[in-house]
């Protein structure tokens, strides 16, 4: 697959292969591949060097996932992503970027890159596959159906996968030779989909080279009685609504917080499980933090219980930019690792998503929870999902009982 994206990139762009050698590397779009568990990922990013400041972006869709800082010295770009505790560093030979990704607890991804040049017009008439469809699954989480949301002009496509704890990000990509070939790479859920159009009008999907799926369109999917995708509003919920949610944890200052905490007496509380690792709750934190901002005055506390590894705990920096990064106003506490989250929180039952949201009233009780979120990738999942979650939130506020 290097092998082949190599040659697709080369011979989409024949005026890379000039005489002349550039002696630093242009500021502007880049075209790259990334390889991630024996696959290799195309993904744009943008690069912006002035002096010795270097300044990048990768996508997700329309949105930009921005570096934090960077350089640019001799031939060596550095970009530093600090609300992901990732790293990109990379050398320019003349003609291309070559180099690695490096995330926290992984080896390093490697990376090459050459300047973007406009694909040629794809003269191939592309099927339709727009609209939504659903994957049967047998997932580790127990769901037997995820939601496949496509987008689609002419050959162009931008389409998300919509699992119970969150979306692939956007899936952007083009028809060619009987597929669309379609991938995603922001700093994070490196994914590369082969979608091949059927003649019993199903799709077959290839994910990451090993992963094989057949979706099916949900008006189709409901005639055929086929399972459906799980309902987040009903995954997670608590042992007894009656009882108080017990959690407790350390803020940023090091002070220890619990529910008791005078802050949440009365209030509408939502209690957010979350990571900085994890790319979902990325996707999450602007609309709490919009949240936060709109009804705070009106008695809502938003509290994020954050699960990080052990090295973050200790030194919570990624948390740190994630706050700085999104906004954040509401309370942050460092919960605990990862892995005991279910001891954190024993109230909970089937707590397995990242992210996953608790709603409690003015009286304590726990009224609902939401397990994941379905980022903008997902288009009218997203809004739906906030609509319903500000919804939710104004009716317990007016709730005074």
């Amino acid at each position: 697959m290097w092998k082949l994206w190599c040659g697709l990139m080369i011979a989409m762009a024949p005026t890379l292969a000039h005489a002349d050698v550039e002696p630093v590397p242009t500021s502007g779009t880049w075209d790259g591949l990334v390889h991630v568990h024996e696959v290799d990922v195309p993904f744009r990013f943008e690069l912006r060097l002035a002096g010795g400041v270097a300044q990048g972006a990768f996508f997700n869709g329309d949105e930009r996932v921005r570096s934090t800082s960077g350089s640019f010295a001799g031939n060596h770009v550095t970009l530093e992503f600090a609300h992901y505790a990732s790293r990109l560093d990379v050398t320019w030979s003349g003609s291309e970027l070559t180099g690695t990704y490096q995330r926290p607890n992984a080896a390093p991804y490697p990376l090459r890159a050459q300047p973007h040049v406009p694909p040629p017009k794809n003269s191939a008439k592309a099927p339709s596959i727009a609209g939504q469809w659903d994957i049967a699954v047998t997932s580790p989480k127990g769901e037997e159906a995820w939601r496949f949301f496509v987008r689609q002009a002419g050959s162009e496509v931008t389409a998300a996968i919509l699992r119970v704890d969150g979306d692939t990000g956007t899936l952007s990509g083009s028809y060619r030779d009987g597929k669309f070939i379609l991938s995603h790479f922001s700093g994070a859920r490196p994914t590369l989909l082969e979608v091949t159009p059927q003649a019993d009008g199903t799709l077959n999907l290839l994910q990451n080279g090993t992963s094989h799926y057949v979706a099916t369109r949900s008006a189709e999917a409901r005639a055929k009685k086929l399972p459906l995708p799980a309902d987040p509003s009903r995954w997670t919920s608590v042992k007894d609504p009656n009882q108080p949610l017990h959690f407790a944890g350390e803020d940023l200052d090091g002070n220890r917080v619990t529910e008791a905490d005078p802050r949440f007496r009365g209030k509408v509380v939502l209690v957010n499980v979350m990571g900085s690792w994890c790319p979902n709750c990325h996707d999450e934190a602007p609309f709490l933090a919009k949240l936060d901002r709109k009804y705070k005055k009106r008695g809502l506390e938003v509290v994020a219980l954050s699960f990080e590894d052990a090295e973050q705990l200790a030194n919570p920096t990624r948390l740190r930019a994630f706050v700085q990064t999104y906004g954040v106003r509401y309370t942050v506490l460092l919960a605990g690792e990862p892995k005991q989250v279910g001891e954190k929180l024993p109230d909970a039952n089937n707590l397995n998503t990242w992210p996953a949201t608790f709603f409690i009233g003015r009286d304590g009780r726990v009224r609902g929870a939401h397990a994941g979120f379905a980022g903008k990738a997902t288009g009218t999942a997203n809004s739906k999902l906030e609509a319903e979650i500000t919804k939710t939130v104004e009716t317990l506020l007016a709730d005074n009982h």
